[in-house]
């Protein structure tokens, strides 16, 4: 199966929001409004085979200026891949083009809050404590379930 991974575009956005929202609910990961998708859409990359123009997997980069001079932060969200096409590399795919992307804006580490964390650890990321990260990642997380008793691992890897 052959697939590609680019940009999401408006078209897409409908397709990103129900992939996200059935994880979202089985608790899996946080639930996106459709008026953020859009909003945030320059964020989002999709993975889409290519014969069938059908998008199989979605995740967003989300850049956090942690407050300090020249120190900004590069934030995986909303990494999600249909479960028929799971350990397929698209997972893999996705986050390596995210971390491509954030090198090219110039940004030197990337993170993400995961439930799976040794996904991340195969791909170079290290679990570091979440009071590592600035006050401002903590803003989104009022609107999760699990606010007060969070599961997610903070993962970070220093991009080369």
């Amino acid at each position: 199966m052959k697939y590609t991974i680019n940009k999401a575009t408006v078209f897409d956005v409908s397709h990103i929001y129900n992939l996200i929202n059935k994880y979202a609910k089985k608790n899996l990961m946080l639930p996106r409004v459709i008026n953020e998708i859009y909003e945030r859409l320059q964020e989002f990359f999709v993975a889409r085979i290519k014969k069938k123009n059908i998008i199989i997997g979605c995740a967003s980069l989300h850049i956090i200026w942690t407050g300090k001079k020249d120190e900004v932060l590069a934030e995986i969200r909303s990494l999600a891949v249909e479960k028929r096409y799971q350990n397929r590399g698209i997972g893999t795919a996705l986050v390596k083009k995210l971390e491509e992307e954030a090198k090219k804006l110039g940004i030197k580490k990337i993170f993400a809050l995961t439930y799976i964390p040794d996904f991340f650890h195969k791909l170079g990321y290290e679990t570091i404590s979440r009071e590592l990260l600035p006050y401002k990642i903590w803003t989104e997380c009022i609107n999760c379930p699990f606010f007060i008793n969070c599961k997610e691992v903070p993962v970070i890897k220093v991009l080369k």
